[in-house]
């Protein structure tokens, strides 16, 4: 196994992700100690450097990270770290330390996702009385139907050869279906597993 190489300093910057959408939620850096703290306790480690000192994620705040999968880039100078967050990453109280767009815009990324599974996933546990969402959730046979209707729509779309047609009836899709799997008991997880297992 590739050993990492710190820096002048003796760090290593670490990106860290969420293991279900890969949204980036901050990045900090770690010395050799906090990289052995985190082969051993499964959790983030950091040193901080204004502070001089080593730091786990959560300690006080109770946001920890539970470590999924941790790689070394080509140079083995950089981890990427993906984790299961608990609350949220940012100090700021938000989901990533990465929402300031300083230049272009989000809305033709993959952005969107995680935070449209966070919306449905707060309407599951907060219901509120005119949230379409909501009442999908509420009624399991719209909810699976919905999921067919919206596949056909896509196949009839992809035979209009429109592009427009076609990205409406795609996002309804993706839509009803990220409401139709937080409706059953798989997780996110598995699917991933079983998406790993058909390329190969």
């Amino acid at each position: 196994m590739s050993e990492p190489k710190f820096d002048d300093n003796g760090l290593l910057p670490v990106i860290v992700q969420d293991h279900e959408t890969n949204e980036v939620l901050m990045m900090a850096y770690a010395n050799e100690e906090a990289y052995r703290r985190m082969l051993s306790t499964g959790r983030t480690h950091f040193y901080s450097r204004s502070r001089q000192s080593q730091w786990m994620k959560g300690e006080t705040s109770g946001h920890v990270q539970d470590i999924v999968s941790m790689q070394l880039d080509c140079d083995n100078d950089t981890l990427l770290v993906r984790v299961k967050q608990t609350g949220v990453a940012c100090h700021l109280g938000r989901m990533s330390c990465f929402e300031e767009v300083v230049y272009g815009d989000l809305e033709g990324t993959m952005a969107v996702m995680p935070e449209l599974l966070r919306v449905i996933r707060d309407r599951k546990v907060h219901p509120e009385t005119d949230s379409y969402t909501c009442k999908l959730f509420a009624d399991e046979d719209k909810r699976l139907k919905k999921l067919v209707e919206e596949a056909a729509e896509v196949l009839l779309a992809a035979k209009n050869r429109k592009g427009e047609e076609q990205a409406w009836e795609v996002a309804d899709l993706l839509y009803h279906l990220l409401v139709a799997v937080e409706g059953m008991e798989v997780h996110w997880e598995d699917v991933y597993r079983k998406l790993s297992e058909r390329r190969r």
